[in-house]
């Protein structure tokens, strides 16, 4: 059932973006009069699910058809011969469709060398509605289209999930008593207790806490900055773990006590190796293996030392409305791999952020989360195109997509992955590789500038090109995928 519920959404959330993303082509297009033969969600070789098209005015559908030559391909005495009522006759309303594969989708602008490699079209003289026939400038915002709609929609969903659910986050100045460090984390050189102050000379006062791992990626600092032991202490942080932490970005928790206070437990989860193993809510650990402890700091340091094996607990039992209380007890606990007894302790409550807003303040706040995001995937970008970080083994397929979802249907989460793939699709379509948007757009700059219009030949060359370029992009991310999913 988890399989589904995140195979749904990626389904769900990819054909919203595709959408977006042609219908920014679409109505460019109608917009200078050009004609879009098809609009289709998915893909559909060999057969369409449905497909639709307005002829002598009247709509009419077609499901599981299988697919018939398009006009362009077939000899001018066969597209005479065709009846009056078959729909390829009315040549100037676009056909709708829904195909079978659902990867993605397309619209097919007449006169413009794309995927469909549609040389029969591109042999004829062009027409004064085709792609080719239109100014530079118009065919610019025709390819820019696409990356358009999907900005506005990312900055519609920001908006919007603002406007309902606000903002509520933890401030890396309210995490009071530092972090709880990953062993990756101990490793770069981080300690449990510190407060990350800074990256270089970025001060991180109001980072939402979460962030903190990231931004550390994306920023690559030549110094951190942390507050240890009531000092400020500097450390350098190397770039060898850029591609460790691009595999576990999770370096920290904000430690929930004070690690000077004393080891007092709040509950034992079912779950924990410890559960029948007699230690009470409220009991306060005095001595590990009969070395006397006053804090929960060393309490940790001494259970680090015993990981895999069984320490003996000194405990206090304060509470004497139980048995045993107002004593002290000897407790048999399993320390797990971690260095952990898995337990809770008494904590402090921190102070959240909680942001609200209005309608209208919605709006430029989701356009500010939308620019934010642009920026930092633009930096994400950057890492994959520096070998020595090793980013490239992170690029993935759907089905690193697929994992990023929840296993269990929530609409904020959906809505704020939507947005970020948004993004994501915007961007990536614009890298001036031909067969994406940016290729075509490069290319008519190219014209713009210098008044000299690429052939037809370079551009199909060029496209061919591209393809190549994306379906290797293509193998290296289900490769990635797959090794991961055996590793």
């Amino acid at each position: 059932m988890d399989i589904l519920i995140k195979t749904f959404q990626v389904i769900f959330a990819l054909s919203i973006l595709v959408l977006v993303h042609e219908l920014g082509h679409f109505l460019f297009a109608r917009l200078f009069r050009i004609r879009v033969d098809k609009f289709y969600l998915f893909f559909n070789p060999y057969i369409s699910l449905v497909r639709c098209k307005k002829v002598n005015g009247k709509w009419r559908f077609k499901f599981f058809s299988r697919n018939v030559p398009d006009r362009y391909s077939m000899e001018e005495s066969d597209f005479d011969s065709l009846p009056a009522d078959d729909w390829r006759k009315d040549e100037h309303n676009t056909e709708y469709g829904l195909g079978w594969l659902p990867i993605g989708g397309y619209c097919k602008v007449a006169g413009m060398i794309d995927e469909s490699m549609d040389r029969a079209s591109l042999s004829k003289e062009p027409k004064h509605w085709e792609y080719r026939s239109k100014p530079a400038w118009q065919r610019f915002f025709v390819m820019f289209g696409g990356v358009l709609f999907n900005l506005i929609w990312a900055i519609i969903l920001y908006s919007a999930m603002l406007y309902t659910w606000g903002e509520r986050y933890l401030q890396n100045k309210d995490a009071i008593y530092g972090v709880t460090c990953s062993d990756l984390a101990k490793e770069i050189g981080f300690r449990n207790g510190d407060k990350v102050l800074a990256y270089d000379n970025v001060l991180l006062e109001t980072e939402d806490f979460r962030m903190l791992s990231i931004t550390l990626i994306r920023t690559r600092p030549e110094m951190i900055t942390v507050l240890r032991d009531g000092d400020t202490t500097r450390f350098r942080f190397d770039e060898k773990y850029i591609a460790l932490l691009l595999n576990d970005p999770y370096l920290f928790e904000p430690h929930q006590t004070d690690p000077n206070a004393p080891f007092v437990v709040l509950a034992i989860p079912d779950s924990s190796q410890n559960a029948a193993s007699g230690l009470m809510a409220g009991d306060r650990v005095v001595a590990i293996n009969e070395v006397p402890t006053r804090t929960i700091a060393d309490v940790q340091s001494l259970l680090h030392l015993y990981a895999n094996s069984t320490i003996v607990a000194t405990v206090e039992r304060r509470d004497e409305a139980i048995e045993g209380g107002g004593e002290t007890h000897e407790i048999a606990l399993l320390v797990n791999h971690e260095g952990k007894i898995d337990i809770y302790l008494q904590s402090h409550e921190f102070s959240i952020t909680t942001k609200t807003y209005s309608f209208l303040s919605s709006i430029p706040a989701g356009a500010s989360k939308a620019y934010t995001t642009v920026a930092n995937y633009v930096r994400d970008l950057g890492l994959i195109f520096t070998p020595k970080t090793q980013a490239y083994k992170s690029v993935g397929s759907v089905i690193a997509i697929g994992n990023i979802f929840p296993s269990s249907w929530n609409w904020s989460i959906f809505w704020n992955i939507t947005a970020l793939l948004s993004i994501m699709f915007a961007v990536l379509n614009l890298l001036p590789i031909p067969a994406l948007d940016g290729g075509h757009i490069l290319f008519v700059l190219f014209e713009m500038i210098t008044r000299r219009k690429p052939g037809d030949k370079f551009l199909e060359y060029a496209q061919m090109a591209g393809m190549v370029i994306l379906f290797a992009i293509m193998i290296l991310a289900f490769g990635n995928d797959i090794f991961r999913l055996f590793n």
